[in-house]
């Protein structure tokens, strides 16, 4: 049979896809877990900062283990429902997994895991996409930086380049008006998260909180944090990606084809010549 001279797509990261062996080892785990340990908690992280996680991680590994990954993979491993919990009422914690969650299991009681959590609370300049917990301007005049001197002149091009209106008058940056880098309630845009680095705001806060907890027993229950409501970061939740990236309109897709509707159906189809001779209904 001939090779086929189709177009491929041939995906040149080196990252390798979560496959079904990487599911299998991730419910064995848990299971294996769920013998070693007492007790089992849900969490959820706000603000996720990696190292920060890494270290709590490394303080609890004598008496904690942390599972965090697809959330209905957890499910699976704890059991969905009480037909296949691998332990009684096991299944009301995976009710409880869902959005930026994770699992712990450990020999810890909550008052000692939640100081141990309390620690590793941590603020952290605010990233593209994330809601401004406040809002933040920069007044006209001289600009200073984070440290409450003023700003070295070579950042001037950086912070006009972010939309600020600023100019050099003897080698002194100078706003010449106010400006608004972040409001309330907001997405903070990618220029304001580099302005907001520059200046030294840090609007968020690396923190988790427990949901609810299961102990050997079946002693099941939840906590006040799993009713509250949840700000989260950006991709945590579906949300217009360019909604606070200042891409003109013009350079958007139509409504038609951002709503899911198929191209055909957009598109006009061109119209078919039809000759003379056939209108008149003549043959050669």
């Amino acid at each position: 049979m001939p090779k086929s001279r189709r177009d491929r797509v041939v995906a040149l990261t080196q990252t390798k896809k979560k496959d079904r062996e990487w599911k299998g080892g991730l419910i064995e785990n848990v299971r294996e877990a769920l013998e070693v340990y007492t007790s089992v908690y849900a969490f959820r992280c706000q603000n996720l900062r990696n190292n920060t996680f890494k270290d709590l991680k490394a303080d609890l590994c004598e008496t904690s283990r942390f599972f965090m990954g697809s959330n209905k993979v957890l499910q699976v491993a704890l059991g969905k429902g009480p037909e296949d919990e691998q332990k009684e009422h096991l299944s009301q914690v995976s009710t409880h997994i869902t959005g930026h969650c994770g699992l712990v299991f450990t020999n810890l009681t909550k008052d000692d895991l939640t100081v141990a959590m309390k620690k590793y609370q941590v603020s952290d300049f605010a990233r593209t996409g994330s809601v401004a917990p406040e809002t933040v301007v920069v007044e006209k005049g001289n600009v200073h930086g984070k440290h409450g001197g003023l700003m070295e002149h070579t950042l001037e091009p950086t912070l006009r380049k972010n939309g600020m209106p600023t100019k050099l008058n003897r080698g002194v940056i100078e706003l010449l008006a106010d400006h608004l880098v972040c409001k309330e309630g907001d997405c903070i845009s990618p220029q304001g998260a580099i302005l907001l680095r520059l200046f030294g705001h840090e609007l968020a806060t690396f923190k988790m909180d427990l949901l609810c907890g299961w102990h050997e027993g079946g002693d099941f229950e939840a906590y006040a944090a799993a009713t509250e409501d949840e700000t989260l970061d950006v991709g945590d939740v579906e949300r217009d990606r360019f909604a606070f990236d200042h891409v003109p309109s013009s350079m958007m897709l139509p409504k038609e084809l951002m709503g899911g509707v198929p191209i055909e159906a957009v598109i006009a189809q061109p119209k078919r010549r039809t000759s003379t001779r056939k209108k008149a209904g003549t043959t050669l």
